[in-house]
């Protein structure tokens, strides 16, 4: 098996400052060319560095937050988006996709576009904003569509493609054309481009996760970098199949996370998804760049620059989760200019950000082989020594570790002992626990960064998941719809369409009594929250399916599998691959806490430049539950911070629905406010005709909270 070694380049800005008597011997500074003052971009800035020199909010007067506005959608439920604020006016996307636009100093609605009717097909992290003279746009998606709006009016805007709207999937190979296609995150602006994230489905037959950019002015697209390498392309040898590009069965390796952009330097940082099917590789043997990869790339062309790949033929879903931060760091007395990549294991990688050079050492350890046929594990893995985890390891864990406050912990301590909890175990008939867990570590709302002072804020989930798979072989599917239930939902929804609950995923026994048909063909084709939607099934495979879900199938026949499941067994990609993921199992206690001791939920603040970490704390609390040192427990938490330069780090991200402000110095908690439902979304800091604001969106939902439908500004009281 043959490694793929990236080429470092040597740019004409003297490698960035690292060339003793170079003219220019300096690191190129992440505030040249943006703003912190303003909160336009997703995250706050190109670089997505959450990061605001705003003054008004101090660690002294903090405790004087109080609401300013509060503004109620029409549509409730989880909202992921950042806002965006251009001229006083904030704009987001409902828990309905639907894009909006307040008056940022009242709550106002200006504009909202969107079918009031349409359930969500998905979440939306925000929108992005491009401007050319008096032509200002608002870009945001639904399904796989991209739509250009008028920023002031929300009209759409009639010479982007098609009456205002471009389908993503132009941009891709015929074989994607009707396949799942969307994008869960803003799309990045650069000069008269907008480079789109793609969400693509995960199971076999998924879609390329090509990078393409297109005309923010008329929708062509301009350039496509192939994550998965065309013959003659860089990594294009790293894939077994040289014919895996052709999509047949292959896909993935999608960035949905969202990129981050240097405009001085013109290079666009990409992390990129998982290989496509998740958990069994046989079809994808190799190396298989570009997934699991930071990209750096030429950002007017899409000409690759240099690489660094997390995890080689990932196996665990290990993708990374959230763009990565632009900032710098200081060695021997020397700027350098860095990107670092927090990931879901729960380590940060650190980057030259101009040529590639990691900037802690990485080392290349040897881990187990896959036990499943077919399937060939690579033999290595990269771990980098600094800095240390920033959430606990599944094979740090012994029996000490199971939770004191379960009720059911000899139980608990069987299942613990059950499992393999070595490193990157490949996934087997045993269980696997996985820890950090599916979701991580570091998820999508990502880490925060003071730029120019190279720290790094991160917070973190610890919650334990089990990994295990079946061969199909054993399953026997009698009639057509289970045979496409089994190929599609049972990884989610299982063999007995009881659902995970506890982990997430509703059951759907009785499924006929709580929707219609035409509701339940509308989740199938579109998807809904975290679901991928099925648009490439056959109108036969859906027909059956619904007739499975409703309990409206033809008994089956005595002797086996009917003719009709047969022509479905053999033709769909999915029957290609032996092993099937058994589901998404939390590791959690008999009331539905998670089965390790606290803390559950973290927030750490690390020196990038040295490695170390200043402070870690416990993030969010559990009613009910009282440690032994009072300290909080900690909850799962979804959504980033938002730092200030006069030493405030903002965040809500928690189960139990607060939003709270820490002096980033010492990890103290200075302010808490319990929201009318939790906000899985990170906050934005803005100001208006002289007064300061911080918005976010409440619409709860996930992790079995209440829904919710507001956006709440805080300013100080007057």
């Amino acid at each position: 098996m043959k490694a793929f070694r990236p080429v470092f380049y040597v740019f004409s800005l003297c490698v960035g400052g690292l060339i003793p008597g170079c003219e220019e011997n300096r690191a190129v500074s992440v505030t040249d060319g943006a703003k912190y003052g303003t909160w336009s971009d997703y995250l706050g800035d190109p670089g997505r560095s959450h990061f605001s020199t705003l003054n008004a909010f101090t660690p002294e007067n903090v405790g004087s937050l109080e609401v300013a506005w509060e503004h109620s959608l029409e549509d409730s439920g989880q909202m992921q988006m950042n806002p965006i604020v251009v001229d006083s006016i904030l704009y987001g996307v409902s828990a309905s996709l639907r894009a909006f636009a307040l008056d940022a100093r009242t709550g106002e609605s200006l504009w909202v576009f969107g079918d009031t009717l349409n359930q969500a097909a998905s979440t939306s992290r925000g929108v992005s904003y491009w401007s050319e003279g008096k032509d200002k746009r608002i870009f945001f998606t639904a399904g796989p569509e991209l739509y250009a709006l008028d920023a002031l009016t929300g009209e759409p805007v009639p010479s982007f493609g098609a009456g205002g709207k471009i389908d993503l999937r132009s941009g891709m190979p015929e074989s994607a054309r009707s396949k799942f296609v969307i994008s869960n995150t803003p799309g990045t602006i650069y000069k008269n481009l907008i480079i789109m994230p793609l969400r693509v489905a995960e199971s076999a037959g998924a879609a390329p996760g090509n990078i393409m950019a297109f005309s923010a002015k008329t929708g062509a697209l301009e350039w496509v970098f192939h994550t998965i390498p065309h013959p003659g392309e860089p990594g294009h040898d790293t894939w077994e199949d040289p014919n895996t590009y052709l999509n047949t069965t292959v896909g993935g390796a999608n960035n949905w996370a969202g990129m981050a952009l240097d405009e001085t330097l013109e290079i666009l940082y990409v992390p990129t998804g998982s290989a496509a099917p998740d958990f069994y590789g046989g079809d994808r043997i190799g190396q298989n760049l570009f997934a699991n990869s930071l990209l750096a790339l030429d950002a007017n062309t899409g000409a690759y620059q240099w690489h660094f790949q997390f995890v080689h033929h990932d196996l665990w879903d290990r993708d990374p989760p959230a763009p990565p931060n632009l900032l710098t760091i200081t060695r021997e007395g020397m700027e350098i200019p860095a990107v670092a990549q927090v990931t879901k294991q729960g380590y940060v990688f650190l980057f030259n950000r101009i040529t590639g050079e990691p900037l802690f050492d990485i080392e290349e350890r040897t881990f187990p082989d896959s036990g499943l046929d077919g399937e060939t594990a690579w033999p290595t893995q990269p771990i980098p020594k600094k800095p240390k985890p920033f959430a606990r390891q599944a094979h740090m864990l012994d029996t000490s570790d199971i939770s004191p406050y379960a009720p059911n912990r000899e139980e608990l301590k069987g299942l613990f002992l059950s499992a393999d909890r070595r490193e990157y175990r490949p996934p087997g008939v045993d269980p696997v626990l996985l820890l950090p867990g599916y979701d991580g570590g570091a998820e999508w709302g990502g880490a925060g960064a003071d730029p120019d002072n190279g720290i790094l804020y991160v917070n973190s989930n610890e919650m334990p998941w089990f990994l295990q798979m079946k061969p199909v072989k054993q399953a026997l599917f009698n009639s057509p719809g289970e045979t496409v239930y089994n190929q599609h939902c049972v990884i989610c929804h299982q063999s007995d369409r009881s659902g995970v609950p506890a982990s997430g995923f509703p059951s759907l026994l009785d499924l006929e009594h709580r929707k219609t048909a035409k509701e339940i063909e509308a989740l199938i084709l579109r998807g809904k929250g975290m679901m991928p939607g099925f648009p490439q099934i056959s109108k036969t495979e859906k027909a059956a399916l619904l007739n499975f879900l409703l309990n409206q199938e033809a008994d089956p026949p005595v002797t086996g599998k009917s003719e009709v499941t047969e022509v479905l067994l053999k033709d769909t990609p999915a029957a290609a691959v032996p092993y099937q993921h058994m589901g998404y199992s939390k590791f959690l206690d008999a009331i539905g806490h998670p089965a390790i001791t606290p803390p559950w939920g973290t927030l750490h603040a690390i020196n990038m430049s040295s490695g170390e970490y200043l402070w870690s704390v416990p993030l969010g609390d559990t009613p009910g539950i009282e440690t032994a040192d009072g300290t909080p427990t900690g909850t799962e938490n979804y959504g980033g911070p938002v730092i200030t330069k006069n030493n405030l780090l903002f965040i809500a991200a928690t189960k139990d629905g607060y939003f709270r402000a820490f002096d980033r110095r010492s990890g103290e908690l200075l302010w808490e406010y319990r929201l009318p439902a939790p906000a899985f979304a990170t906050p934005a800091l803005y100001e208006v005709n002289g007064v300061q604001y911080i918005a976010l969106a409440c619409g709860g939902e996930k992790l079995g909270t209440p829904k919710g439908n507001k956006i709440i500004a805080f300013t100080l009281k007057l």
